[in-house]
C-alpha cells in the first residue's frame, strides 16, 4: 500500500515533466521537420513527418497538453496514476495523428485516441451517468470512424495507396469513395452536423479532459484531418463544397444551440463545435492556412474557457449559469483571464480569433457569397454567446438575489471555495495565446505560413474586418443590456441526442448485447462442454486405472511382491501424476482465460493496443 501511495504521488510530476520533454520535442522537430518510416503492408509504410501543417499543430497539442496536466496536478487528487497515463496516452495518439503521413499510421493513431476518449470521460467509473455519456460519445464517433476504413479500402482498390498525400490520384470512381470516407470520418471527430450531440455527453468528463478533448486533440483532430486532405477534397468536384457547407451551418445552428444552454460547460461545449464549423469551412474553401490559424488561436482559447469553467466547478461545486453570477469578482485572475478568452470568442479585435476567423471568412466571400451571410450570421452568434458568459461574469448580485445564487453552489459536488495556483497559473499563458494567436492569420506571419503551405495569402479588405468588429460589438452591447433570448428548441441540441440514441447508440447496444448472448448461449457452453468431456475422459481413465491395473498388479504381486511394488510405484508416479497434471494446466487455461474477461470495454482495447504494439515491433524488428 505504501509502495501504491508513493507510485499514486509521483504521477502527476512525472507527467508533467514528460508532457514539458514532449514540447520540447514537439519545437524541435516543427523545425527540423523529420520523418520516419517503417515497412507495414504492401503498397504503404507506416510513415511519420513533419510538413509546413504539422509543424503548426504539434507543438499547439503538446503545449496545451502540459497546461492542461499542470491544472490537473492541482484538481485530480484521487487516481492519479490512472489519469495521467490515459492524458499521455490520449495526448500522444493526437500528436501521431497529426504526424501521420499514411492511413495505416493515421487509423493507428486514430484508435488509440478514440478508446483513450472514452476511457476519460468514463473516468469517474463508478457513476453510472458518466460510463453511459462514454459510451455515447465513442460509439457515436467509432461509427463515423468506419468511413475511415472504407477510405483505406477504396485507395487500395483505386490504386494509389495508402499516403495521404497521394490520395488525390485514386482513380476517378475511387476517388469519390475516398473522399466520402475521409469527410465522414473528420466530421465525427470534429462534432459537426449530424453529429454533434455526442460533444455534449462527452462534458461528463473531468474538466481537464474536456479542455484537452475540446482544445488541441480529437476534436480539434476531425477539422485537422480535412486541413491534412484538402487536396483530395477539391479533387471531386463535390466534397470541398459540402465541407463548406456543412462547417458553415454548423457554425450557424451550433452557435444557437450555445446560446440556448445554462450549463457553463454545456455552452463551452457547442461552441467547441461551431468554432470547429469555421476549420471545417476554411478546408473546403482552400484556405488551409486560415483554417489552420483558427484551430491554433481556438485551441489556446478554448483550453483557457473551459480550465476556468473547471477551475469554478470544483470551488462552487456548480457549473449552472445561475449558481456563477459575479463570480468573476471573487477570482479576479480567473475573471480577467476568462474575460480574455471571451472577447476572443467574440471575435473583439485585435483578439486572436477575430483574425483568424475574418480569414476563414474572406476565402467564403470568394467563394459565395451565401456561404459568407451564413458565416456572419455564426461570427455574430460567436459574440452572443461570449456575452452571454461575460454576462453572467461580471454583472453585480444585488445581496437581495444573493442567497438564490447561493443556492446553486455545491449541487453537483462539494466546493473548496478555493482555486489554488497550479488551476491559476497555466490560465495566464493560454490567455497570452488568445491575444497574439491571431498574428498568425495577419501579414506578414500570415503571408508567410500560406506560401509555406502551398497558398496564395488571402486577406481581408479592411472594410471586412471592421463590419466584422462593429456586428461583434453591437451584439455584446446588445446582450448586456438586455438578457439574451434563449431559443428553448436548440436547448437539447436540436433533438440530435434523441436521433442519436435511435439511430446508432441503441441498435450498436443491442447488436452488442446480442453478441454477448451468443457468447453465453454458445461459446460458454463449447467451452464448459468440452470441460465436461475432459472430465468423463479423466473419469474413464481413472476407472481403468482402478480395476485393471491394479488388478494386474495384484496378479503380478502373487509371483514378486517387489515387482508389485514397482509397478505400483510407477502407477503413481506415471499415470496419476498424468491425470493430474493435465487436470492442473487445464484448470490453469481456464483462470488465465477468465483474467481478461472483465466486462470493461477500455480494458478489451488496451488488450487489442496492446497486440497492435507487439505486431508493430515485430513488423519493424523482423525483416
Amino acid at each position: 500500500m505504501l509502495a501504491v501511495s508513493r507510485l499514486e504521488r509521483a504521477a502527476a510530476p512525472v507527467s508533467v515533466a514528460t508532457a514539458a520533454a514532449s514540447t520540447a520535442l514537439a519545437v524541435v522537430v516543427a523545425v527540423a521537420r523529420p520523418r520516419v518510416s517503417t515497412p507495414f503492408m504492401a503498397g504503404s509504410d507506416l510513415a511519420l513527418g513533419v510538413d509546413g501543417l504539422s509543424a503548426l499543430v504539434a507543438p499547439t497539442v503538446a503545449v496545451v497538453t502540459l497546461l492542461v496536466l499542470v491544472v490537473s496536478a492541482g484538481e485530480i487528487r484521487a487516481s492519479q496514476a490512472r489519469f495521467h497515463g490515459l492524458m499521455l496516452l490520449f495526448a500522444s495518439a493526437a500528436l501521431m495523428t497529426a504526424t501521420a503521413e499514411t492511413l495505416p499510421a493515421l487509423l493507428l493513431a486514430w484508435e488509440v485516441m478514440g478508446a483513450t476518449s472514452y476511457a476519460l470521460i468514463g473516468f469517474w467509473w463508478r457513476d453510472d451517468h458518466r460510463v453511459s455519456a462514454g459510451l455515447t460519445a465513442f460509439v457515436t464517433t467509432r461509427t463515423a470512424d468506419l468511413g475511415l476504413y472504407l477510405a483505406a479500402g477504396a485507395a487500395l482498390a483505386g490504386g494509389a495507396g495508402l499516403t495521404l498525400a497521394a490520395l488525390p490520384a485514386s482513380s476517378e470512381g475511387w476517388r469519390h469513395v475516398v473522399a466520402a470516407g475521409v469527410l465522414v470520418a473528420a466530421l465525427g471527430k470534429a462534432a459537426q452536423l449530424p453529429f454533434s450531440f455526442w460533444l455534449s455527453r462527452a462534458m461528463e468528463g473531468p474538466s481537464p479532459v474536456s479542455a484537452l478533448l475540446h482544445s488541441a486533440a480529437m476534436v480539434a483532430m476531425g477539422g485537422y484531418l480535412l486541413l491534412r486532405t484538402e487536396a483530395l477534397l477539391a479533387s471531386t468536384g463535390w466534397a470541398a463544397s459540402t465541407a463548406a457547407w456543412a462547417g458553415g451551418l454548423t457554425a450557424l445552428l451550433l452557435g444557437v444551440v450555445a446560446v440556448a444552454q445554462r450549463d457553463l460547460k454545456q455552452l463551452l461545449a457547442a461552441s467547441t463545435s461551431a468554432q470547429l464549423g469555421f476549420v471545417v469551412m476554411g478546408a473546403g474553401l482552400a484556405s488551409v492556412s486560415g483554417g489552420a490559424a483558427h484551430l491554433v488561436a481556438h485551441a489556446s482559447t478554448k483550453a483557457l474557457l473551459f480550465l476556468a469553467a473547471g477551475a469554478w466547478l470544483t470551488a462552487l461545486g456548480t457549473k449552472q449559469l445561475t449558481g456563477l453570477r459575479g463570480v468573476a469578482r471573487r477570482w479576479r485572475l480567473v475573471g480577467l483571464t476568462s474575460t480574455v478568452g471571451l472577447l476572443s470568442l467574440a471575435g473583439v479585435a485585435p483578439l486572436a480569433l477575430w483574425a483568424t476567423k475574418d480569414a476563414v471568412l474572406a476565402a467564403a466571400l470568394e467563394e459565395s457569397a451565401w456561404l459568407y451571410a451564413v458565416g456572419l450570421a455564426a461570427a455574430a452568434m460567436s459574440a452572443a454567446y461570449a456575452g452571454k458568459i461575460l454576462v453572467v461574469l461580471w454583472r453585480h448580485v444585488p445581496d437581495t438575489e444573493r442567497a438564490e445564487v447561493e443556492r446553486h453552489h455545491d449541487e453537483e459536488e462539494r466546493g473548496t471555495r478555493h482555486i489554488g495556483m497550479l488551476e491559476q497559473a497555466p490560465l495566464v499563458l493560454l490567455a497570452g495565446g488568445a491575444i497574439v494567436l491571431g498574428l498568425l492569420a495577419l501579414p506578414p506571419v500570415g503571408d508567410t505560413i500560406a506560401r509555406a503551405l502551398g497558398e496564395e495569402p488571402l486577406h481581408p479588405s479592411l472594410g471586412e474586418m471592421a463590419a466584422s468588429v462593429v456586428i461583434a460589438l453591437v451584439v455584446l452591447a446588445l446582450v448586456w443590456w438586455r438578457p439574451l433570448p434563449e431559443p428553448r428548441w436548440a436547448l437539447a441540441w436540436l433533438g440530435l441526442e434523441r436521433a442519436t440514441q435511435a439511430s446508432v447508440v441503441r441498435p450498436t447496444v443491442r447488436l452488442a448485447e446480442a453478441l454477448a448472448h451468443f457468447d453465453d448461449r454458445i461459446l460458454d457452453r463449447a467451452t464448459t462442454g468440452a470441460a465436461s468431456a475432459t472430465l468423463a475422459v479423466a473419469r474413464r481413465a481413472a476407472t481403468f486405472d482402478d480395476r485393471v491395473l491394479d488388478a494386474a498388479v495384484e496378479a503380478t504381486s502373487r509371483g514378486s511382491l517387489r515387482a508389485a511394488e514397482r509397478a505400483a510405484r510407477d502407477d503413481d508416479r506415471w499415470l496419476d501424476g498424468a491425470v493430474e497434471g493435465i487436470a492442473g494446466w487445464l484448470r490453469g487455461l481456464g483462470r488465465l482465460a477468465r483474467q481478461p474477461q472483465t466486462g470493461q470495454l477500455h480494458q478489451y482495447y488496451i488488450q487489442a493496443v496492446a497486440a497492435l504494439a507487439v505486431g508493430v515491433l515485430l513488423l519493424v524488428t523482423v525483416r
